[in-house]
This record gives structure tokens, sequence and C-alpha cells, in this order.
């Protein structure tokens, strides 16, 4: 004579909740993820705000740039390159633009005396970047592309932990 074992039910009802939780907090994630972005965006959105206040205004523009040796338009015209530069990489960590298309605008800029200016002008910052951050990372693509060492550009999309956050299409 054998014993219906009653803690059956049980661990089904336990394997049932535990799988719930994790379906719901895979949904968590997703959200936490789109809020991230959305922040994302919107702090890129108030950098870019500012940066034309400073445009627009040599006063301000002195407080943004760092340059004291320059015209106002030249400071102008950095401050320019530097919103191209945010814009761009945004649209690549927002989705908008995968790898490819954000190498192809990286050397497209490259081309721009401008750009080339602002880039050389502001090596010492990239210099204080964690190196696996995406900033860094898209530092070293944007410095062989500027150097023509475009066979290099390949190390340059070293995945890191975040990089999924980071560029959902590449």
């Amino acid at each position: 004579m054998t014993v219906p074992n009653q803690s059956e039910p049980m661990l089904e009802l336990l394997q049932q909740a535990v799988q719930q939780f994790g379906r719901m907090a895979d949904g968590y994630q997703r959200i936490a993820d789109e809020l991230h972005r959305a922040n994302a965006i919107r702090l890129q959105s108030l950098f870019l705000a500012q940066l034309t206040r400073a445009m627009d205004d040599p006063v301000l523009a002195e407080t943004l740039s760092g340059w004291p040796d320059l015209t106002e338009d030249k400071r102008r015209q950095l401050l320019n390159a530097n919103a191209q530069y945010g814009l761009i990489l945004l649209t690549h960590r927002v989705g908008i633009i995968d790898r490819s298309e954000l190498l192809g605008h990286l050397k497209v800029l490259r081309g721009n005396a401008i750009f080339a200016e602002y880039w050389q002008r502001t090596a010492w910052a990239r210099e204080h970047l964690p190196p696996e951050s995406f900033e860094a990372r898209v530092g070293r693509a944007v410095d062989a592309v500027m150097d023509e060492r475009l066979d290099d550009l390949e190390e340059w999309w070293v995945v890191g932990p975040d990089s999924d956050s980071e560029s959902p299409r590449h």
C-alpha cells in the first residue's frame, strides 16, 4: 500500500511560482532598460540644449570650452563639432544606427578640419576615460579613423559588460 505524496503538488506550485517570478523579473529588466535609454536621450537633449545656448552666447561658451585662446567663432565651431559628435553617438546608443553606420559617420567627420581640430584639442579628456567605457572604445575608433589606420577599426569594438545596453544593433 502506497501513501500518496502530498509534497508533489506543492513542488509543482513552487516551480510555477519561480517561473512566474522569472518572467516578471525579465519584464522589469526590460522596463528598466527602456527607462535607462529614455534617460540617456533626455540627458543628451539637455546637454545639446546647453551647447546650443553656449554657441549663441560667447559668455556661456567660455564656461564650456576650456579653450581661452580661441576666437568666439572658433569656439562656436568646436562646440558645434562636439554637438555633432554627441548626436552621432546618441543615435548609435539608442539603436537608430548600427555599428557600420556609426563608423561611416565617423569617417565622414574625419574629413572635416573643424572636427579634426576639436578631436585634437579634446585628446586630454579622453585619456581619463575608463578604457572599456563606450566613449573610450569609440574614441579609439575615431583615433584610428583620424590617423587613417582603418584596419585598426575592428579592435575598438571590444565587447564589454554593458555593450548590449549601449549598442543594441551591433
